[in-house]
């Protein structure tokens, strides 16, 4: 007996089947996984990244990493029939993915622009954006909420190969995947969809991603962004 479910692989989405054995674990992954990167799920549970690829396209994971899942999964969402806490994070303003983003020259306030509503926990030092523009699809859709860490923590060159939040030195706010640029201390931005990378630019700013939720994901406590959106 087997079970369908959909799983993303190279951010693009494929049907496969999974003993229906192993649905359970599969499932709560799979649930983790909408909400989280591969990356940040990898270090959760003490793997690699290439590790919960493979989980999640079908590989069988052991006795010990299946509880892991579970108890990550638990920890997040709480366990049947118990109530889960959410969160609610401040929302900074847009990230351009294809479509323009004007430099952020306003004095942004530490409270944001909005405030979003999460239905699982973060830590407290986490902001959010929305996503402006299609050419980072399948994954950063239109309307995409981005939540990301405040500060950055990692150097620069940690983030070569990775998707991410960025702000560039003339205020510009992209979510790219950051390329080491051709001049010194400088990057290129790529997206999935456009040919034509933003080169040699410099960072002033970089927002790793700790989750992303679909443009319905979350509800919000409406502010006005007019402000923002001009």
């Amino acid at each position: 007996m087997s079970s369908a479910i959909y799983t993303q692989k190279n951010f693009s989405f494929r049907l496969i089947c999974a003993n229906a054995s192993a649905v359970r674990w599969i499932d709560k992954l799979r649930q983790i996984l909408k909400d989280h990167t591969q990356e940040w799920v990898a270090e959760q549970l003490g793997v690699s990244q290439p590790t919960v690829h493979r989980w999640q396209t079908g590989a069988e994971a052991r006795g010990d990493r299946r509880d892991a899942i579970n108890d990550l999964y638990a920890r997040l969402y709480g366990s049947p029939g118990e109530a889960v806490s959410g969160s609610s994070v401040p929302l900074m303003g847009y990230l351009g993915a294809g479509a323009e983003v004007e430099p952020d020259h306003e004095q942004v306030p530490p409270e944001g622009l909005d405030q979003v509503d999460l239905p699982f926990p973060v830590p407290d030092e986490m902001i959010a954006f929305r996503v402006r523009g299609n050419s980072m699809l399948p994954v950063f859709k239109d309307g995409a909420t981005i939540v990301v860490y405040r500060e950055q923590k990692r150097p620069l060159e940690s983030f070569y190969g990775e998707e991410a939040a960025v702000k560039t030195s003339d205020g510009r706010r992209f979510i790219k995947t950051i390329i080491k640029g051709g001049e010194p201390g400088t990057v290129n931005l790529l997206s999935w969809n456009d040919p034509m990378p933003i080169e040699n630019v410099h960072l002033v700013w970089i927002g790793e991603i700790f989750s992303i939720l679909p443009p319905r994901g979350v509800s919000r406590t409406m502010k006005s962004m007019r402000s923002a959106s001009r």
